[in-house]
């Protein structure tokens, strides 16, 4: 039986507010790296440049969803994205 591909991403938030409701930072995989800021009270990710975000976006948005009220600023974080960069 062969594994399912999988790739690990680092992402580091920048900025957080939660009175103002936002989350910024990066995420990076295989050789791709995005900028992206969370609107959680929107439920809005917007996620930058445009190249390869269709393989981060939803990977990105369960893992935010799922941690939100764990991660801080100048925090590194570690998730696995169930596709090969």
């Amino acid at each position: 039986m062969s594994q399912l591909p999988c790739t690990t991403a680092h992402l580091r938030v920048y900025r957080q507010s939660f009175t103002e409701k936002y989350l910024e930072g990066e995420v990076s995989a295989g050789d791709f790296e995005w900028e992206f800021n969370w609107r959680f009270d929107k439920g809005e990710l917007i996620v930058e440049p445009s190249l390869g975000r269709a393989l981060i976006q939803d990977a990105l948005l369960k893992f935010l969803i799922k941690k939100d009220y764990y991660l801080e600023p100048g925090g590194d974080y570690v998730f696995t994205v169930r596709a090969k960069f």
